[in-house]
């Protein structure tokens, strides 16, 4: 199955694992939503489904960049405070491995998504195949720190791992998260020993939270172009097909319609 519009072979993958996921979405959730490319489609899906049938769910978003997304699409926000416990959180990865261990962070959220994330009893992370890797680490590693004396802090992350951390930036001026901190990444290449590597950072003073993600997803969906999925769990892979009951280009127009901000 090919979707007819100006979609990329990614975005389309991205599309599909969104609409295997929302599977698990049941009316009247408290329902963690997601930051980055991958998340967005998510929440187009289930403002969708919204508009034909009130879901009744109560989103508390990783992001001030999801929160507008969903407000503007009619979908029902509250707080991580007023809103402590979650049924569930669906979010993207920019790396996942056999063992659903994640990288996360290249939208800046971390810190949000990882304390949304912790607080839902159940975590779907939505991708497509080119972000399944053997061992993490071939995307940067995102780092939160704070804002005061980070030369200092990135020194001593240098000194404790070996790698050079890079700050981010936004065309000439620092990346800045919703929390007021600076991100910076680090290029292992591959990071053997995950959770050494994260444990480390958490005792470096000025660190604030990292990206990899250890033990806290449920399973992954696995989105392709063509409409099925990959249902990665720890005790398996199963493919799921495309529902036959629901046209891909058709879908696809109506969500594009709705929120044209649509990556290609």
């Amino acid at each position: 199955m090919t979707v007819f519009l100006p979609l990329s072979q990614a975005e389309q993958g991205k599309l599909v694992s969104a609409v295997h996921a929302a599977q698990y979405v049941r009316p009247g959730m408290r329902l963690g939503l997601g930051t980055g490319s991958t998340a967005a489609w998510l929440v187009r899906y289930l403002a969708y489904r919204n508009r034909k049938a009130n879901l009744g769910v109560t989103c508390v978003a990783t992001s001030s960049v999801t929160a507008q997304q969903a407000k503007t699409l009619g979908l029902s926000l509250s707080s991580l405070e007023d809103t402590p416990n979650l049924n569930l959180v669906v979010d993207g990865a920019d790396e996942f491995d056999p063992q659903l261990n994640l990288i996360k962070g290249a939208g800046g959220a971390l810190l949000q998504e990882k304390l949304v994330a912790v607080a839902a009893d159940q975590m779907v992370v939505i991708t497509d195949p080119s972000k399944e890797k053997a061992k993490l680490g071939a995307f940067p590693l995102s780092v939160e720190i704070v804002r005061f004396g980070w030369q200092g802090t990135a020194a001593r992350i240098e000194h404790a791992l070996g790698v050079a951390p890079q700050r981010r930036m936004v065309g000439s001026e620092p990346f800045v998260t919703d929390e007021g901190n600076f991100i910076v990444d680090l290029a292992f290449g591959q990071i053997d020993d995950a959770r050494a590597v994260h444990n480390t950072l958490k005792s470096l003073t000025g660190v604030v939270e990292t990206g990899l993600f250890l033990d806290i997803a449920t399973r992954v969906v696995i989105g392709a172009p063509a409409g099925a999925a990959q249902v990665l769990e720890k005790g398996g892979r199963v493919t799921h097909p495309w529902p036959e009951d629901v046209d891909l280009t058709e879908l696809a127009e109506i969500l594009v319609k709705a929120d044209p901000n649509v990556g290609v």
